[in-house]
């Protein structure tokens, strides 16, 4: 274990503003972190450039077949499980297409076992597990950048020719990473001392939200601002493909099911069936020859939706 003095660290310093934490009126207390919790969205805000070329890269890489693989210990790599378990639900995807890998495995998501980050060689062996190789993206997640279970896996990507994309709350200055696009979310130091769960965390997760939705953007799952790849699998979202069928399509909630029965539950292959008056099969070949972008779609069969374009 290494005895590095990580007192310079941005995430590690203390702030003057909670010097007297434990003496605050809880009132006072509460209001203090409502207004700190402002940082993480300045700090998101000025990362848009590296973010959207994130997006971008990580989109190219997913069109040609890669895959999206988040790495990280602790906060971090709980927070990259998390985004990538909703991807499925939320834009019908293939469950492999956006993995979290957490040092230590599925018992970390529950009990800590934060002595695994420090294990250099095991963020590369976790990865080769999952078959991780050059054709895909990785986003290594490590709020002081020192992770070395994440620096071993972002060396490993760059290795191969994948993409390596690091995440950290701390200035590449205190803590470079090797990566292809550096995402430094500055959110300054905690007003707990070092506890990166809180306004790190917080500016992760934002970022984490506008990677993966704006990734899913760019591969068509989504049309406007309507999630037309939600796969319905329980009665909310029932509910929400049949708004979408009348708000996009002119549908009614009882012609609506009966098209998703049709469509086999697929709310973008209703969606096309009802805006071109095609059965199912044609519509899904339609959809297909898209690359399973529904505007794309929609064009090539001349048609198009009566609700918002």
């Amino acid at each position: 274990m290494s005895n590095t003095d990580r007192g310079h660290l941005l995430t590690e310093q203390a702030n003057p503003a909670s010097e007297a934490l434990d003496q605050l009126p809880t009132l006072e207390l509460v209001e203090l972190f409502a207004a700190e919790d402002r940082r993480p969205q300045e700090a998101v805000a000025a990362a848009a450039t590296d973010l959207a070329r994130a997006v971008d890269a990580i989109a190219e890489r997913l069109r040609r077949g890669g895959r999206l693989f988040y790495l990280g210990a602790g906060t971090s790599g709980r927070l990259g499980v998390l985004d990538a378990a909703e991807c499925p639900p939320t834009f019908c995807s293939d469950p492999n297409l956006v993995q979290g890998v957490l040092a230590g495995g599925a018992a970390a998501l529950l009990r800590s076992s934060e002595g695994l980050e420090d294990l250099h060689d095991a963020g590369r062996d976790d990865l080769q597990a999952r078959g991780f190789g050059a054709a895909d993206a990785l986003v290594g997640i490590a709020a002081g950048g020192t992770t070395p279970y994440v620096l071993g896996g972002l060396g490993h990507a760059r290795s191969l020719g994948a993409l390596a994309v690091a995440m950290a709350c701390v200035p590449a200055s205190q803590a470079p990473m090797p990566c292809d696009i550096d995402i430094r979310l500055l959110t300054g130091p905690e007003l707990l001392t070092g506890s990166t769960r809180l306004k790190a965390g917080t500016a992760t997760k934002m970022a984490l939200n506008i990677l993966s939705t704006g990734v899913m953007v760019r591969l068509g799952k989504v049309h406007g601002n309507r999630m037309v790849d939600v796969a319905v699998t329980n009665t909310k979202l029932e509910d929400r493909a049949l708004r979408i069928l009348r708000d996009l399509a002119g549908v009614s909630r009882a012609d609506g099911g009966a098209l998703l029965q049709q469509a086999g539950g697929s709310v973008k292959l209703a969606l096309l069936m009802a805006a071109a008056g095609l059965p199912a099969e044609a519509a899904a070949a339609g959809l297909q020859a898209a690359g399973g972008d529904l505007r794309q779609a929609l064009t090539a069969a001349g048609a198009q939706l009566q609700g918002p374009q």
